[in-house]
């Protein structure tokens, strides 16, 4: 199925190679790592290994420290889950070994020596959920911003799911879940458009003013616009993904996926003003152009 935006965006390209680089100069200064095999895995894997060698050294981790040194792919190469959309890292970890810092206001887990992957029952979740993703338009958003994806508590259908990425650790995702392949793609969607976004901002060197406020209806409070543009593209891809797979489901699932897009459908008509006038805070005519068309196919639907 057609992607219902370009998620190609060269900018991003160019920022991956270009942050790869300036990554492997500071880990790595006098011998060039051998890539793992694709850009966005390399990308994903590099700030991996920037932050846990950060850590280390504040830390006086001597032994951990010269472990990235010496693992560039942070011991990722025996941790790869064939996808529809190239080898992802499926990761289970203990919300107790996910620590809160300075760099976020959420826990985040980091690669580490004794990482392992999660339980086979999982990965194969997780594969299935990118195959999903992929055969309905999404392949090329999860192939470079959902490449390490942490499955965190195991939930019922209709439950409160959380699930968020942080900006030090850019294709990386983390996300309870209900053991449904179908609405775990719906969730790597939403998470890997933040990593897209917050790249394709940096990649244009947009700097939006934030002293706008812009209501949220999701957040049911005003919010900068840096927020509320993220909200106003995150939603929409996870509605236009839902309307794609919904006559494909049944029973429970599809009461509620029909019922999630009823939902986001009432919370989104709120925002057309609003993101109309937003949009004019974005520069790059490539980007506005892309956010502008996924809020327009959302409102459609």
């Amino acid at each position: 199925m057609e992607a219902p935006v370009a998620f190609d965006f060269p900018p991003i390209q160019r920022l991956h190679r270009s942050r790869i680089a300036k990554i492997h100069s500071v880990t790595h200064p006098t011998t060039a790592p051998t890539p793992v095999g694709d850009a966005a895995l390399d990308y994903s894997l590099a700030h991996h290994v920037l932050e846990g060698s950060e850590t280390a050294a504040r830390s006086s981790d001597s032994a951990l420290f010269d472990w990235y040194g010496a693992n560039p792919d942070a011991g990722a190469t025996d941790k790869l889950t064939p996808t529809a959309v190239g080898p992802r890292i499926i990761l289970s970890p203990d919300r107790a070994d996910m620590p809160r810092s300075p760099i976020s206001e959420t826990p985040y887990y980091v690669l580490r020596p004794e990482t392992v992957q999660a339980p086979l029952s999982l990965r194969s979740i997780a594969a299935s959920a990118y195959s999903t993703a992929a055969g309905n338009g999404f392949a090329d958003l999860l192939a470079t911003h959902a490449v390490v994806a942490c499955l965190l508590r195991t939930k019922q259908l209709g439950d409160t799911l959380d699930s968020w990425t942080i900006t030090r650790l850019p294709g990386t995702v983390f996300l309870d879940h209900v053991s449904d392949p179908v609405v775990l793609a719906r969730d790597l969607i939403h998470e890997a458009s933040h990593n897209w976004l917050n790249d394709a901002l940096t990649a244009t060197a947009c700097k939006i003013n934030d002293g706008e406020l812009f209501y949220s209806p999701w957040k049911q409070t005003t919010r900068p616009a840096f927020g509320f543009l993220h909200a106003c593209w995150a939603f929409p891809l996870t509605m236009i993904y839902t309307s794609r797979v919904l006559d494909r489901t049944s029973g429970d699932l599809q009461r509620f996926l029909a019922a999630y897009l009823d939902q986001q459908r009432i919370l989104l008509a709120s925002t057309s003003d609003d993101h109309a006038h937003a949009l004019q805070l974005i520069s790059d005519d490539g980007l506005r152009s892309r956010l502008h068309a996924v809020h327009h196919q959302a409102l459609s639907l």
